[in-house]
């Protein structure tokens, strides 16, 4: 526990220093965001704010974690769960620079990103598949359905792809994507504890102190947004937190706000090309508040309620598997 205090202190402070300095640099190179092709026009005048915020809450959390606990870096279970969080945050920042330089939202294209994440995900199955459950446990049943590699692979896969763009969908707001993954991830921290993983627990305290230090600079008006680079980091440590823990059912919930905002818009998307018909005014969903005249922090703090309570739903479920 004092390490995982240590780790928390020290990636705040860190982090609180350093972001007003990266968020100056970032704008002396012009690297600003540039308006989603999903964004209203609302949300225009956010053009000039810096991106990439993300890099610094994936890599300070892990340096913090290798200095203040070296002696254990070699776990696998966290090792596992750097290099998903790394590996996606290395897409996602490839992503980012590549809008920056185009000065538009052609970035890398869809395919390319898919091929990416899944190249990645055969390299993390093939180096910690010894230590992944190859199992899904349905809740209060107790039954776990034991998967050949085969079949595993691919559920890993599509796991790992559809929570990293999941979360990137709900990258639309002030605060919105790393209030509500700061949230989700509290019940992975209880299960870490319980489980007595005490090297994942004290990892993800120093990711969550990271997130949080974001905030700080992300809350409304947001003085920097994670890009690509965090939110894609951010979906595959979900991913990951899911399958090492045997905790994919208890995620759908425990991502619960991820996993609306991603079904709202593949339902969106094959309404309007097979039926030429919207079903939701806007998507990602989050907008379509916007259009029925709320501000953007009540937007915020309702996902944040409903995200809070899918949570607990998640956590319970969840801990019927222990």
């Amino acid at each position: 526990m004092g390490l995982a205090v240590i780790g928390f202190i020290a990636t705040f402070v860190i982090l609180v220093f350093l972001y007003p300095k990266y968020i100056d640099l970032l704008k002396s190179r012009n690297v600003s965001q540039v308006t989603s092709e999903y964004a209203l026009k609302e949300f225009k005048d956010k053009q000039k704010t810096p991106i990439m915020g993300g890099l610094l809450f994936v890599l300070i959390p892990v340096i913090v974690y290798i200095i203040v606990n070296f002696r254990q870096i070699k776990d696998p279970n966290v090792l596992f769960i750097i290099l998903s969080y790394v590996l996606y945050c290395s897409v996602g920042f490839i992503d980012d620079f590549l809008i920056i330089r185009s000065n538009s939202n052609d970035g890398l294209s869809a395919i390319t990103r898919l091929i990416m994440e899944l190249v990645y995900t055969i390299i993390l199955f093939a180096l910690f598949n010894h230590i992944i459950p190859l199992q899904v446990t349905i809740p209060f049943l107790n039954i776990s359905v034991r998967l050949a590699w085969f079949i595993f692979l691919p559920f890993m896969s599509l796991l790992y792809m559809a929570e990293a763009n999941a979360v990137n969908f709900t990258d639309g707001m002030d605060g919105l994507c790393a209030g509500v993954s700061f949230i989700a991830l509290i019940p992975f921290v209880i299960f870490a504890f319980i489980y007595k993983y005490t090297n994942i627990f004290i990892l993800l305290i120093c990711i969550l102190a990271g997130l949080l230090a974001y905030l700080v600079f992300n809350r409304h008006p947001a003085k920097i947004f994670m890009g690509d680079s965090g939110s894609l980091a951010l979906g595959a440590l979900f991913a990951c937190l899911g399958l090492l823990m045997d905790k994919t059912i208890a995620l759908f919930f425990i991502g619960g706000v991820f996993v609306a905002e991603m079904f709202c818009v593949v339902l969106q998307q094959i309404s309007v090309r097979l039926f030429h018909k919207r079903v939701f005014s806007y998507t990602p969903i989050h907008y379509a508040f916007v259009i029925k005249g709320h501000s953007e922090k009540k937007i915020v703090y309702l996902f944040y309620l409903a995200q809070l309570i899918l949570s607990i739903i998640g956590f319970i479920i969840g801990i019927k598997t222990l």
